[in-house]
């Protein structure tokens, strides 16, 4: 129960990875305020949450939106008196390249997936401060390190780290931390039956890709006061991709025997 007592919000809570956090958060002993613009699929959680004796509840949420923070804000102080944690989860991907991207396109995934996490911070982070402090976890993702074909989503995922560093740096003051995680493949809604899939899972050391409860430990940990020391970190969680994904599937397609053992010559 290393939660216990606190409150965090969840965006983009209501399925995938942020229902995985939520019910781990829950379990670690967290009051959790799962905010979505999936209304059925939320309200679903937060009831099973509760018929499990966990403190939870759902509100309708556009994180695009200044209005509907602030709402979301004063709706869960109202509900448990204060914010102690923040996950900044949801997110859009878009699948096309720079030249097929329309601005439209652009323009919505940037709304959601970047400033979705600014307004985030923005708004929650006075209210725990006046909660005595607390921490942030934002979503990236390893597309912050790896050009792909998404501009959208990797611009965005580099930028949360950006947004990170400075929150570290601004909110410190507050006894707020903040940090965010960078998860390789991990199979959701979002990206079911995408032809990426088994390629980057066959590129990635570990050979499987990540679980959602692999994501929800690690935002548990970044959470508690486990990880005092923690702040304005980007953490991998990837099975070893970013680390030596592209040289490994190297060296296995050049047929090298990577456990054999090798002579030096004299």
């Amino acid at each position: 129960m290393k939660l216990n007592g606190k409150v965090v919000v969840i965006s983009g809570g209501a399925r995938g990875v942020g229902a995985a956090d939520a019910e781990r958060l829950v379990a670690d002993g967290a009051a959790v305020a799962i905010a979505d613009v999936l209304d059925a699929d939320g309200e679903a959680l937060a009831e099973r949450l509760r018929g499990d004796g966990h403190q939870a509840r759902f509100w309708h949420h556009d994180v695009t939106s200044e209005a509907s923070w602030q709402t979301l804000v004063d709706a869960v102080r109202d509900w448990q008196g204060g914010i102690h944690g923040l996950v900044n989860n949801a997110g859009i991907v878009n699948r096309s390249g720079i030249t097929g991207t329309s601005l439209e396109a652009w323009n919505r995934i940037i709304g959601v997936n970047l400033t979705g996490v600014f307004l985030g911070m923005k708004t929650v982070a006075p209210a725990m401060r006046d909660a005595g402090g607390g921490a942030i976890v934002n979503m990236a993702s390893v597309a912050a390190w790896v050009g792909h074909n998404d501009p959208g989503y990797t611009a965005t995922k580099a930028g949360v780290l950006g947004l990170t560093r400075t929150g570290a740096a601004e909110y410190v003051d507050w006894n707020i931390r903040v940090n965010a995680i960078c998860p390789g493949i991990v199979v959701t809604a979002l990206n079911e039956g995408g032809a990426h899939l088994e390629p980057w899972r066959r590129a990635t050391p570990l050979g499987r890709f990540g679980k959602t409860a692999e994501v929800a430990t690690l935002i548990s940990f970044l959470l508690s006061d486990d990880s005092a020391y923690i702040t304005g970190e980007d953490i991998a969680i990837d099975g070893g991709f970013l680390a030596a994904g592209s040289a490994r599937r190297i060296s296995l397609e050049a047929g090298i025997d990577l456990t054999a053992e090798q002579k030096v010559a004299s």
